[in-house]
């Protein structure tokens, strides 16, 4: 895993190359627009989204790829039929490139995700 020792995720997008650095610029924005009452923060050296003090969402600019992690396996699991064709692990979707993002997926994860209660794992 590439991991940045940047201090906050504005840092982290301006240590990224100008096309990435839109692609995931985008991808924060979404996830500052669905994931209200959420505090952004850098967390194992990527940014994520903590709720109550349990980090449930982050993502990160791989080698080879951008995963989205997710915390909740019940999401995950809600969506497995659209996530089927997808290149997944255990709570992450990844994406070949900034620019493959399918961020109507991920608005839809980080919905169900901000809509979900309880222990996050």
């Amino acid at each position: 895993m590439v991991s940045s020792g940047a201090v906050d995720v504005d840092t982290y997008l301006a240590e990224l190359p100008g096309t990435e650095r839109a692609a995931m610029g985008a991808l924060r924005d979404l996830c500052r627009a669905e994931l209200a009452g959420f505090e952004e923060v850098m967390a194992y050296g990527m940014p994520g989204y903590r709720r109550d003090g349990v980090l449930e969402v982050s993502f990160a600019r791989q080698r080879r790829h951008v995963a989205v992690y997710f915390t909740r396996e019940n999401v995950m699991a809600a969506h497995a039929e659209r996530l089927a064709s997808r290149d997944t692990g255990k709570g992450c979707v990844r994406f070949r490139s900034p620019g493959t993002v399918d961020l109507d997926l991920v608005g839809d994860l980080l919905r169900a995700t901000a809509a979900a209660r309880g222990p996050a794992r």
